[in-house]
């Protein structure tokens, strides 16, 4: 008897502690032309930030991130695509179009320049949304105090010309579609300790910068987290 008994315990046990419901989301690294490295915070980045989001705001976002291609249909399963790099970025007019489609559509796009790409990269924004201007977002946006305060802006993760960390914005009718970090890092922010050995102070700040991305993404701007922590 008791050792049925025990059998029934294990059996539900393993059922219960082993069962684990789908991912109700996948997000994804752009992979793009034109010879930057678009692979450059490949190995940790954006997994330590989906891990991140999955233990403190209770998403069931897939621990696996996606590559995506620019011109790909496919990046309309991902809600929220990150692309970094340090230099040169090409979008064809297919993909151009391609981009202008998935955010007019709901999709976003995170940007973190990791130093050099800045010149590349915003006339391929301009092939994009030609109508739109890149804005600095103020510091009330709802960006920066979706689930995370951040009442000065985006916090500096790495130094490179001693410049201060700035938030841009590509909006289109009143969503934000594009948020572009730039003297900031948040990808490098992201990656693992042993990689740019930056102090835990440092990376906890870029990774709640980060979740404030992803929830305002998943959520179209709308927080369901009354009580925002700083």
């Amino acid at each position: 008897m008791r050792f049925s008994r025990f059998i029934i315990f294990a059996t539900v046990f393993f059922l219960l502690t082993s069962f684990r419901p789908a991912p109700t989301y996948q997000i994804a690294l752009l992979r793009y032309n034109g010879g930057g490295d678009w692979y450059s915070n490949l190995e940790t980045s954006l997994p330590n930030l989906i891990a991140f989001c999955n233990e403190n705001l209770k998403t069931n976002i897939n621990p696996e991130q996606a590559i995506v291609e620019a011109g790909s249909p496919d990046i309309y399963n991902y809600p929220f695509v990150h692309m970094t790099g340090h230099g040169n970025v090409v979008f064809s007019a297919q993909e151009a179009d391609n981009l202008r489609n998935y955010l007019i559509g709901g999709g976003f796009l995170h940007i973190s320049d990791n130093f050099g790409m800045d010149k590349f990269l915003r006339p391929q924004l301009k092939k994009i949304f030609p109508e739109l201007d890149l804005i600095e977002l103020p510091y009330s946006h709802k960006i920066y105090h979706q689930v995370y305060d951040f009442p000065t802006g985006l916090p500096k993760v790495h130094e490179h010309e001693g410049k201060a960390p700035q938030g841009f914005g590509l909006v289109w009718q009143g969503r934000l579609v594009v948020f572009y970090d730039y003297e900031c890092d948040l990808g490098d922010g992201w990656e693992s300790p042993e990689v740019h050995h930056d102090s835990p102070e440092a990376r906890q700040k870029a990774l709640r910068m980060g979740a404030n991305l992803v929830s305002y993404a998943l959520m179209g701007g709308e927080s369901k987290h009354e009580n925002k922590t700083k």
